[in-house]
């Protein structure tokens, strides 16, 4: 998935897709383990799916103001 169409979702719809994303991996891991994976990259990119979106929702992080936070 392209980074800029990452940016344009909301923080839940992330949430959301890290979530299946982290089945997929699970599921594919578990497939490696076996010894049955059809397509060695499928992990690799679901990885960097992972590691995409974790990013973005950081940096949003990061950009919001603390709440309850007064300068001294």
């Amino acid at each position: 998935m392209k980074a800029k169409d990452l940016h344009a979702k909301s923080k839940e719809q992330l949430q959301s897709q890290l979530l299946e994303l982290k089945k997929e991996l699970l599921k594919l891991q578990s497939k490696a383990a076996v010894g049955s994976v059809e397509k060695p990259g499928k992990m690799r990119q679901t990885k960097k799916s992972i590691a995409q979106i974790m990013t973005i929702v950081h940096q949003r992080s990061l950009h919001q103001p603390q709440q309850g936070v007064t300068p001294s």
